[in-house]
């Protein structure tokens, strides 16, 4: 049973050892992928700094330098959406970086929140802009620059929040007068129905005193013409009542 528990512990260095050298040689890696990045980076060669960067962070994905250099890399190609992720990244860790070295890293991390400052700057997101460089001037309170940029920011966010206020009055306006022609246009059209139908009343009107004052004027004309018929046949039957009255006294004479 002993030399079982004796193979069974040096079997556990074994493997402890093995895991710390394959550490050691991630570490290594990790620190000549940054050392060569940092090389490309300072020739400006920014494209080939990002990929020894990258290749950094495939052996530590945690790897802060590695991670805080591509967003840079990336930042100086104008890769600004890529960079902040990668600044969101070490922001993320910033409890964490404080720390492990907080005199060392406060500079860093302010330049993170400084750059996260400036690509809010160049999207308009002023609002965003102005969070971070008060972060920034948190770590790093002697940074003239990020006050100054800070202060622009301020200036710039209060301009656009003015310009949204005007925009949306002048809207609320347009809507408005909008709103009001439409109005107006409605009462113009049912004060336009309205006149049509007073319009069509009053002929209809007009239409059926026409038809009665012709219907009376035809009622009139009928009855003066039965009235002359009825004239005509009288004077007709007292012409031929007078000529039967003449011939029947000239019958009386003959004989």
């Amino acid at each position: 049973m002993l030399n079982i528990e004796r193979k069974i512990s040096a079997i556990s260095v074994f493997v402890a050892l093995l895991l710390c050298a394959g550490s050691v040689i991630a570490q290594k890696a990790e620190r000549k992928n940054v050392r060569d990045g940092n090389k490309q980076y300072g020739k400006d060669k920014y494209t080939e700094a990002e990929v020894a960067y990258r290749k950094s962070i495939e052996v530590n994905p945690r790897s802060v330098e590695g991670i805080y250099n591509l967003g840079n890399a990336l930042y100086k190609q104008e890769k600004y959406p890529e960079a902040a992720e990668q600044y969101q990244l070490v922001a993320g860790q910033g409890e964490r970086i404080m720390r492990e070295a907080p005199n060392n890293n406060a500079e860093r991390l302010a330049g993170v929140f400084h750059n996260l400052g400036n690509i809010g700057m160049k999207s308009r997101e002023y609002q965003k802009s102005v969070e971070a460089y008060k972060q920034s001037l948190r770590l790093n309170p002697g940074d003239d620059e990020t006050r100054y940029n800070l202060a622009l920011a301020q200036k710039l966010l209060q301009d656009q929040q003015q310009q949204d206020q005007d925009q949306d009055q002048q809207q609320d306006q347009e809507q408005q007068e909008e709103q009001e022609q439409q109005q107006d246009q409605q009462d113009q059209q049912d004060q336009e129905q309205q006149n049509q139908q007073q319009q069509n009343e009053q002929q209809k009107t007009q239409e059926e005193e026409q038809q009665n004052e012709q219907m009376s004027r035809d009622n009139a004309q009928q009855i003066l013409d039965a009235f002359l018929q009825d004239e005509k046949d009288t004077q007709e039957k007292v012409k031929k009542a007078q000529m039967q009255q003449q011939q029947s006294r000239k019958r009386e004479k003959q004989w």
